[in-house]
């Protein structure tokens, strides 16, 4: 892409509506523009990442056997109604009226639409276990909606459902899910720490959210400093080995993690002081086990090996995808702008012409750009006739990993220099050879 033909209204001042770092640095980088409260239009860069993080979040999940669907934003209030929770869950659900006078409501989650498809088609333990799940748009009508995508009332979300004969294949599936998201967050680039949890209106005792930590955080966390000390890295699980899987949910969750709702001051306290932290943190994903709450009320059975009628045990597991921009902003910025971790950022690297209009220069940017295409990757090219300063300040705003910036002094010598956006460190290298770095790094992403 050329930014002389790309659609990014990169703002200069900071908005005045926007009070934490991820919502200014996304209106200023023209990833976003506000629709109406709490609602946003997606712009081209913002898109891009928007994408960028929904398909690693797809690759883990189908890596741990979970298949992906696609369910409606509009649901029937009969089908809430019928679990019980129409009128308990409160004024977030939109409700709305079809032209017919029957009560309908947008998505705030699907634990009842996808039981119901369940119910419809599934009638033996044969056919189990089954984990499915979608990436769709939900809407909850928060009372305050701010922080930008933080805490809108339009979100894109990853909810999945898994159905299971017992207690046990169901918390394998917990596990399976933990396993399968620590992965996700680390291909971003982040540190989500599991922490014991409140359900909410989803219902169920064993709840555990992802948390990123960051000043901004709306929850208050409290934490055994040794967890941030955990990886996952790049360990090859089976999903289907059960002891593989629970021995990774006992290494991340058996230190003291807990948000402000389920915090327990005695337990805290028996941890050594020098490892007690009380900190911010970012929801970006929780997963429930909650047992037979909805198989129950909907009549969700299947046939035993006994020949007796069971209502399935069930979880359900969700990452906000658009909420994980927001996240990854809060963990990874400067004073200029956006730093984007490799496995996230909307281009791979950066190229910035110098003196454009300069024919060495042009043909040097135009070899770097068919260079780098013709091996897989995404460059973006800064073809604008506009002064250097404002170059850099643009790349630095929206974060790209790796800028190539070029000009005649340096390629009478040869070279173009190669700059990371997180360190600052820059070198001066043969075109070919910067080709090939940024190659390099991304291979493994």
């Amino acid at each position: 892409m050329r930014l002389s033909r790309y659609f990014l209204p990169v703002l200069k001042e900071n908005p005045s509506e926007a009070q934490i770092v991820s919502h200014r640095l996304m209106l200023r980088a023209g990833m976003i523009k506000q629709a109406s409260a709490g609602i946003y239009s997606w712009l081209p860069l913002g898109f891009k990442v928007l994408r960028k993080i929904e398909n690693i979040v797809h690759e883990e999940q189908q890596r741990a056997g979970h298949m992906p669907m696609l369910m409606p934003t509009i649901q029937s209030a009969d089908l809430w109604r019928e679990s019980g929770r129409y009128d308990a869950y409160g004024a977030e659900m939109l409700r709305i009226k079809d032209r017919h006078d029957r009560d309908m409501l947008f998505t705030p989650t699907a634990e009842e639409l996808i039981t119901d498809i369940f119910r419809a088609h599934v009638g033996s333990y044969k056919d189990l276990p089954l984990t499915m799940y979608q990436i769709q748009w939900k809407f909850r009508d928060e009372i305050r909606p701010r922080f930008g995508v933080m805490r809108g009332r339009e979100f894109l979300m990853k909810d999945g459902y898994n159905f299971d004969l017992t207690k046990e294949d169901a918390m394998h599936s917990y596990n399976r899910h933990l396993v399968s998201y620590l992965r996700t967050y680390e291909r971003m680039g982040l540190q989500a720490i599991p922490m014991r949890a409140d359900s909410g209106p989803i219902g169920g005792d064993d709840t555990h959210e992802f948390l990123v930590l960051a000043e901004t955080g709306e929850s208050e966390v409290f934490y055994d400093s040794t967890v941030t000390d955990l990886t996952f890295g790049d360990r090859d699980i089976n999903y289907d080995d059960v002891a593989q899987c629970a021995a990774v949910m006992d290494e991340f969750t058996n230190l003291y993690a807990r948000t402000d709702e389920t915090h327990d001051e005695a337990l805290f306290n028996a941890i050594p002081e020098d490892r007690r932290r009380v900190a911010r943190g970012i929801e970006v994903g929780q997963i429930f086990y909650f047992g037979t709450k909805y198989s129950e009320a909907l009549n969700a059975v299947v046939q035993g090996p006994d020949g007796k009628q069971n209502p399935v045990h069930m979880g359900s597991h969700g990452i906000g995808v658009s909420r994980l921009l927001g996240a990854i902003i809060e963990a990874s910025h400067d004073d200029k702008g956006i730093i984007w971790p490799e496995g996230v950022t909307p281009f791979h690297c950066g190229i910035v012409n110098l003196k454009q209009g300069d024919d060495e220069a042009d043909g040097a940017c135009e070899a770097l750009y068919t260079s780098l295409k013709a091996l897989g990757l995404d460059p973006l090219y800064d073809d604008r006739n506009e002064r250097a300063g404002g170059k850099f300040a643009t790349m630095d705003l929206i974060g790209l990993p790796w800028r190539i910036t070029v000009g005649p002094r340096g390629l009478k010598n040869g070279v173009v220099e190669l700059t990371s956006r997180r360190t600052g460190e820059s070198e001066e290298l043969p075109p070919e050879t910067a080709v090939q770095k940024i190659a390099e790094i991304y291979a493994g992403t």
